[in-house]
């Protein structure tokens, strides 16, 4: 019952000891050296807590930082394993205990474990002498008693198993004494125990046996040849048998460290002595040390590491010249002082990069080992790491530290870290080692695509070809790889000619700007899908997209404002006559439309009527807009001094001077209608015009107001202004009311501008429109009116856009050429038919503001 009680307490204290070991995170286990490869040293997985699946899982393995392990992890079992042979004497030397300090890397989450692994000895060294023979030269006058020093054996192993006996083998003269000074050294004497007589035996063989404490016990033999001399009966003596010296390991090689002096009584030649290290010196001694055979002088030939080596003991010998020569000895000890000469060391033992741009604040990027070979405070280590951010330094055991994030990292701000952890240890003067890490920043997706414009204004000529590039758009991402590889694509919104959709009026209905322009999805470049044409579309706006290839994808989109400029495309066309019949207006608008005039305008003028009368007007309209629509009319033929001239801008023929009989009965004008584009087109129109008396001129003039027979058309002219006085009259009221209410409508629209919350770019179809410019203008037709009214955002002054139709500026300052002033009971004549809409006296010129333009040719 007792036992049984014994045995609990003692599973419950092993229990104990183990929870204790591993809550200080280290492990002990113990293994004879020389152990076979594959023995079972401990169940490291199972004193961890591991479970049987988790060590393939967590990658359980061993880290031996500096020197070969001999042991392995099992990757099945999570066993500590004998990987190869294991020699406590490699390991260790003579230190006792042997312990290796291994370090165990868990990962899914990162920890280390240190396991302390003790290789006990077995007796596997004999006892080895410095050499196999040992040869002495006694003088036959020594006493009873003396004493000679011999060469102790050394065993490799400790504890027991290096504890060493020794014995002679039988002699009648010689005995053997053995001192132990302490449990490191033992002093082994040869004594003389009687008189010896070199004539009966002058050579003495002897065999000197050392065995060691081990079981079984292993020995070693040394043969000792002793030659019995004669005469000389003093050996040399020192004044002391130890001395004791202490020396800095920093001591420079050459420096005399001590004197040592002896004695002896003899006279002559038996008194001279010499010095020399003992036999029992190590050639690797003899090669640190020196000492003058004359003087005793020792000095230093090579540099002391205390780190190798803390003490020394320096067997001196003294010989004098006597035959045979006597010698004396005596042992100089050694201490090597500890000086800060090693600097700390820094080991990185795991490093996980790159390091993810969205890892949270704690995460572990690598597993540091510090070491420093001094003792004491000069191997105190003291760490840290250098910049101080984003990184930190956490310590997880005595001289294993862990490099961890302590701030949020952001790859487009700094894609890679140059870190240096430093270390310094606590001597005087502190020494410092340093160790880098590249620790770089892997990319995630947390930056949109980003226009350098929130809205681009392009310009492009009308009638480009096919496939011209308009303008380059280019957005920016910061991110890299995939995430910054960006696309564009056009953003097809809600149409219907609001501001800011993407669509555009054509013809019989909305079209999408898909249909007029393309994107190339990777270079940004915008082209032309087909040659614009500014009397179809002046303005379109549409939005570009920008998307990464980010998972998940981010975009950006920009505006852009595509404004088409006017080309002299269109020649001036002729046409009909205010009050002419409905079919020969189709004629005409038909021909118009061709930029032909086929057929003879008609015209009636009274004999003596005076100079400057108007006798018609020649009506025409351009397409285009501008100074391409801008019109000037010249009398081609006849070319001269004729009796009828034509101005320059109204298009009103009239009189040059004043009509008589020697005119002739008719008059034939030929009228070229001339643009102000580059390079200038024209028409030309034929008028006919004939003398009448007064009240014949009247009569015509009557019947052709009140007659709709299109046997003689008077295409593209009017009459003049004694025709239908009271229908000028009718219409003059008319006309006033039409301005009236263009001019409010202008006042509100362009109020409505100014105060508008953002740009807006308004287009939509309207009604043929027959606009009247000015005094010195031109009848002007537009196949598609509209109005674009933009207001720039923020801006204190807005301008007022008018896109079509587009009026020439006002003729320069100065008089107006004779020509050019139509009488206003003329030109009041002329606003006549259902194909008056308005009749706008303005002069204004179209400015356009933008941020920025983008123009296309």
């Amino acid at each position: 019952m007792g036992e049984r009680w014994c045995a609990a307490v003692l599973r419950v204290l092993v229990l104990q000891a183990l929870s204790w070991a591993l809550a200080g995170g280290q492990v002990r286990y113990s293994v004879a050296e020389e152990a076979k490869a594959g023995t079972v040293v401990g169940r490291l997985a199972q004193d961890l807590g591991l479970e049987a699946g988790e060590v393939e899982a967590r990658r359980l393995r061993l880290v031996a930082p500096g020197r070969r392990a001999s042991v392995e992890v099992s990757g099945a079992s999570g066993a500590l394993l004998v990987s190869s042979r294991l020699d406590r004497e490699e390991l260790c030397g003579k230190s006792a205990p042997c312990a290796l300090r291994l370090e165990v890397l868990l990962e899914r989450p990162l920890r280390i474990f240190h396991v302390q692994l003790e290789v006990t000895d077995i007796n596997d060294n004999a006892p080895v002498f410095p050499a196999a023979r040992k040869n002495l030269s006694i003088a036959e006058s020594s006493v009873l008693g003396s004493r000679f020093p011999l060469e102790g054996a050394t065993d490799a192993d400790v504890g027991l198993n290096a504890q060493l006996s020794y014995t002679l083998s039988p002699s009648e003269h010689f005995g053997l004494e053995v001192k132990s000074k302490d449990e490191k050294k033992i002093y082994v004497v040869l004594v003389l125990t009687k008189s010896l007589d070199r004539e009966t035996i002058p050579v003495h063989r002897l065999v000197l046996t050392a065995s060691d404490g081990g079981r079984p016990s292993l020995t070693g033999t040394m043969e000792l040849v002793i030659s019995v001399l004669d005469a000389n009966d003093n050996a040399p003596e020192f004044n002391q048998s130890v001395y004791k010296v202490k020396l800095p390991e920093n001591t420079a090689p050459g420096t005399v460290f001590f004197l040592v002096t002896a004695t002896d009584k003899d006279e002559g030649i038996n008194q001279e002595i010499y010095y020399s290290f003992s036999d029992a010196i190590s050639a690797k001694i003899q090669d640190l040390f020196k000492i003058d055979e004359k003087s005793g002088e020792i000095r230093t030939v090579g540099e002391l590491d205390f780190e190798d080596v803390q003490s020394y003991d320096l067997e001196i010998e003294v010989r004098d010249k006597g035959t045979p020569p006597l010698s004396g000895h005596c042992s100089v000890e050694l201490e090597v002082l500890d000086v800060n000469d090693n600097a700390p060391e820094v080991w990185v033992t795991s490093l996980s990069v790159p390091v993810a741009e969205d890892a949270s604040v704690g995460t572990v990027v690598a597993l540091l080992s510090v070491s420093d070979r001094d003792s004491g405070e000069n191997g105190r280590v003291r760490c840290w790491v250098w910049p101080a951010s984003p990184f930190g330094l956490e310590a997880t055991f005595a001289g294993s530290y862990s490099l961890v994030l302590r701030e949020a990292l952001d790859r487009e701000r700094v894609s890679e870290y140059e870190v240096e952890v430093r270390a310094e240890d606590g001597g005087a003067p502190a020494l410092r080692a340093s160790r880098g890490l590249r620790v770089p920043v892997s990319d995630v997706n947390d930056n949109a695509p980003a226009f350098a414009q929130a809205v681009y204004t392009v310009l492009a000529r009308e009638n480009n070809a096919a496939g011209a590039e308009l303008a380059r758009l280019w957005a920016r991402d910061p991110d890299e790889a995939g995430n910054g590889r960006v696309s564009y694509s056009l953003w097809e919104g809600v149409g219907g000619g609001a501001a800011g959709s993407s669509s555009s009026w054509s013809g019989g209905g909305w079209r999408p700007a898909s249909s007029y322009v393309s994107v190339d999805a990777e270079s940004g470049r915008l082209w032309a899908l087909q040659p614009l044409d500014y009397e179809e579309l002046q303005v379109l706006q549409f939005e570009v997209r920008a998307v990464d290839a980010g998972e998940p994808p981010l975009s950006g989109n920009a505006t852009v404002q595509l404004f088409v400029l006017d080309e002299n495309d269109n020649a001036p066309a002729l046409l009909p006559a205010a009050g002419s019949a409905p079919e020969a207006g189709a004629v005409a608008a038909a021909e118009a439309a061709a930029g032909s005039a086929s057929g003879t305008l008609w015209a009636w003028a009274a004999w003596g009527a005076p100079a400057g009368q108007v006798v018609a007007k020649i009506r025409a309209v351009d397409a285009d807009s501008g100074y391409n629509a801008w019109l000037r009319y010249e009398l081609w033929e006849p070319r001269g001094k004729g009796p009828f001239r034509v101005g320059l801008y109204s298009g009103e023929v009239s009189t040059a001077r004043a009509l008589d009989e020697a005119d002739g009965p008719r008059q034939r004008l030929l009228i070229v209608v001339r643009d102000h584009g580059e390079p200038a087109r024209s028409a030309t129109a034929t008028l006919s015009v004939s003398l009448l008396e007064a009240a014949e001129a009247a009569l015509a003039a009557g019947s052709s107001s009140s007659s709709s027979s299109p046997s003689r058309s008077a295409v593209g002219v009017e009459l003049g202004p004694g025709t239908a006085s009271a229908a000028t009259n009718v219409w003059l009221v008319v006309a006033i009311c039409a301005v009236s209410s263009l001019f409010l409508l202008a006042v509100v629209l362009y109020g409505a501008s100014r105060w508008a919350p953002r740009a807006a770019v308004l287009s939509g179809p309207g009604p043929t429109t027959l606009v009247c410019a000015s005094e010195v203008g031109s009848w002007s037709y537009s196949q598609r009116h509209s109005r674009s009214l933009c207001v720039a955002d923020g801006a204190a002054k807005s301008d007022l856009m008018v896109f079509s139709p587009n009026f020439p500026p006002p003729p320069p300052p100065g008089p107006a050429p004779k020509d050019t002033q139509p009488e206003p009971s003329a030109l009041l004549d002329t606003v006549s038919g259902n194909a008056l809409l308005a009749c706008i006296h303005c002069h204004f010129a179209p400015r356009l503001s933008f941020p920025k333009v983008v123009s296309s040719y």
